[in-house]
């Protein structure tokens, strides 16, 4: 009886510890946290017509990167998943839609990057559909950025944020923060272009959040 008595006194010891460890030391998810690049190349041009603002010497191809891998990816991976979005002067492409062969998609936000921390249940993601029907609708006003045609000058749209679907079919929030090399305060014609300078915050979970 006393043996009994002893072993369940144990038992209950040990079951209060292990309690007490478990809640103090609760596994909690990890804050997800902005990342920066800095002047990703997006088929820069060898030199630019002064009076248009024209490219001239570009490559026409994209830029492919990884927000997962946070890196460039090769032009050789261009028929995988393994990119998210692709970026060549002033046109963004996603890995997403009949003409790609990841489950990407995107839509551009009107707020705030800060304040995008769940992506709305009423978002729509739209799909690359061919070369000129793009996610991110390209031209002056209408997607990211402006284009100054008296200065020559392209701005990123303040407030434009764009939420991405990777390849993988998880999802990331993007901000431009600069279209020029080492992202100058005021950029002028003779800035070297078509160099991305953005932040980014990417959800490893699959989840919509993105905080």
């Amino acid at each position: 009886m006393r043996i009994s008595q002893l072993t369940l006194a144990l038992l209950l010891t040990t079951t209060f510890f292990a309690c007490n460890s478990t809640d103090d030391n609760p596994t909690l998810p990890q804050p997800l946290t902005a990342t920066t690049v800095k002047d990703l190349a997006a088929d820069p041009p060898t030199s630019v017509d002064p009076q248009t603002g024209q490219a001239i010497g570009s490559t026409n191809k994209f830029t492919l990167f990884s927000f997962r891998e946070n890196k460039q990816v090769p032009n050789t991976d261009s028929a995988t998943n393994k990119w998210d979005i692709g970026f060549r002067g002033t046109t963004v492409i996603v890995n997403g839609g009949p003409i790609r062969s990841g489950q990407g998609g995107a839509y551009l936000h009107t707020g705030t990057f800060e304040e995008l921390t769940t992506i709305p249940t009423s978002a729509t993601f739209a799909q690359d559909q061919s070369p000129t029907q793009l996610a991110i609708t390209t031209g002056s006003g209408k997607g990211w950025y402006n284009y100054n045609q008296t200065t020559n000058v392209v701005s990123p749209i303040p407030g434009k944020v764009l939420v991405v679907r990777t390849g993988e079919g998880r999802y990331a929030k993007m901000e431009v923060l600069s279209y020029y090399l080492n992202a100058p305060a005021t950029p002028d014609p003779t800035s070297k272009q078509r160099y991305y300078t953005f932040r980014y915050v990417y959800q490893p979970d699959g989840s919509q959040k993105l905080n």
